[in-house]
């Protein structure tokens, strides 16, 4: 059974207040007793509270800023929870940053390979899903070049072909129903629906207001780290624009 539920989780960031300093300012800082470098705390998430359920399809909306990928990273596992409690039934699939983390000296096939292990593929399934992979790229030759000679479309194909080429059954998703050119975008969407078809759970951050509303079961708009309003997906959807002064979305 798939299952993602927070009781209160909140998450801290330790930040120093400057990069770097110079040696100058670190000797009178110090002459005065203050802390060279001080440590800033950033409140990203603030007492969220959340289930969904096998079967559910939840969206996330929000300002940049609000901690909407913030959250997506902390049930993913990248950001372990700093008070509350996290608990998540089923194995994860995330689509996010896709494009990021390429080797720029491996060619497109090697990568392949690369990503397909990060994502928990071994020898025997990539090589499987290697083919399939590269026709849905479209990329042909070009996957004989090293990734460093990619343009960044070209990057956006190889990386959304590789991470899509998954069964999954939680399903997190950051952004990437706008991938690509608009060639490329119509393809992609059609394996993104194919994909939430598949899944058991998903949740879906994207500032594309209609397809949260027409994706999504349930809506969490976020707000500087909290939750500001959980519901039916239409009537958050006009509530948050209602309150950036932006016209309702039809009908």
């Amino acid at each position: 059974m798939a299952r993602i539920h927070l009781d209160k989780v909140s998450l801290t960031f330790k930040v120093r207040q400057y990069a770097r300093i110079t040696l100058k300012e670190f000797l009178v800082r110090r002459m005065f007793k203050k802390s060279a470098n001080p440590v800033i705390e950033v409140e990203a998430l603030k007492d969220i509270s959340l289930d969904v359920r096998e079967g559910e399809r939840l969206g996330i909306i929000g300002h940049n800023g609000a901690g909407k990928s913030t959250l997506l990273k902390v049930l993913a596992g990248i950001y372990p929870p700093t008070a509350g409690e996290l608990n998540v039934t089923g194995e994860i699939s995330s689509l996010f940053e896709i494009a990021l983390g390429f080797e720029p000296d491996a060619t497109g096939w090697e990568n392949i390979y690369y990503r397909g292990y990060l994502q928990g593929e071994t020898p025997e399934t990539i090589r499987d899903k290697l083919q399939p992979i590269a026709d849905f790229s479209e990329l042909g030759h070009f996957l004989d070049m090293p990734v460093r000679y990619y343009s960044s479309g070209m990057k956006v194909r190889l990386a959304f072909s590789i991470a899509t080429a998954v069964d999954p059954e939680i399903l997190l998703v950051d952004e990437v129903l706008s991938v690509g050119d608009q060639a490329f975008h119509d393809k992609a969407s059609k394996r993104m629906r194919n994909m939430m078809d598949k899944a058991r759970l998903i949740v879906l951050v994207s500032h594309d207001l209609v397809s949260i509303r027409n994706l999504s079961q349930r809506v969490l708009w976020m707000d500087h780290g909290r939750i500001r309003m959980e519901g039916e997906p239409r009537e958050v959807v006009n509530a948050y624009l209602d309150s950036v002064g932006a016209p309702r979305i039809a009908a």
